[in-house]
Order: structure tokens, then sequence, then C-alpha cells
């Protein structure tokens, strides 16, 4: 039920999504399929994690919705090194997230 990763298996890339701060709200499954076509342009395997994740401290608590991207490092191609996999990947995910967000906050803006 309970296990700690060895490091062989930890993710070689990970990308960070705060989506429910910008969004107000969690993402959908459709969403996360569209931003796994997207990514699979670029990798050859990904791993999406949709989560509540909470921060907690003697004086303060917070929880955000969030995504995290996880990429082994057997899903990296020989090709560009990882520095410029990160920025393609962090740009493809942001401009992916700003989509997600207008698009959902412009149909609420619509509704009768």
């Amino acid at each position: 039920m309970v296990f700690a990763p060895e490091a062989s298996a930890l993710p070689a890339l990970e990308l960070c999504v705060n989506f429910g701060l910008f969004a107000g709200r969690e993402v959908t499954a459709a969403e996360i399929d569209e931003l796994a076509r997207e990514l699979l342009g670029k990798v050859a395997r990904v791993s999406i994690v949709s989560e509540r994740h909470y921060e907690i401290g003697a004086n303060a608590e917070g929880a955000v919705h969030q995504l995290r991207v996880q990429i082994a490092a057997g899903a990296l191609s020989p090709g560009p090194d990882l520095a410029e996999l990160r920025g393609r990947l962090l740009e493809l995910t942001e401009r992916w997230a700003t989509a997600c967000i207008a698009t959902r906050n412009h149909d609420t803006d619509e509704a009768p």
C-alpha cells in the first residue's frame, strides 16, 4: 500500500502545473488526454498525475489542484539535451494550460 520508489524509478524530467490556482477548478479527463497527445509528439511515454496538493505547516495550510507531468529516462529520445527538451515541454504545457483555462472561462462567461 505504501512504498518509496527507488531513485532509478524517479522521473528524469518533471513539470508541475498549478492548474487549480489559475483555473479555479480541477482539470478534466479530456484535457489530460489532450495534453498527453501533444506531449507524445515529443517523448515516447508520459505519466500525468492529477492531484490535490497540500502544503501544511505550524502556522499555515493550503491546498491546490495540480498536475505533475513525469517523463522517465527511457522515454527520452537521444536527440536534444535535457535542458532543451525541458524548455520545449514547459512551453507546450503552458500553452495547453492557458488554452484550457481560456476555453472554460469563455464558456462560463457566455452561460445565461
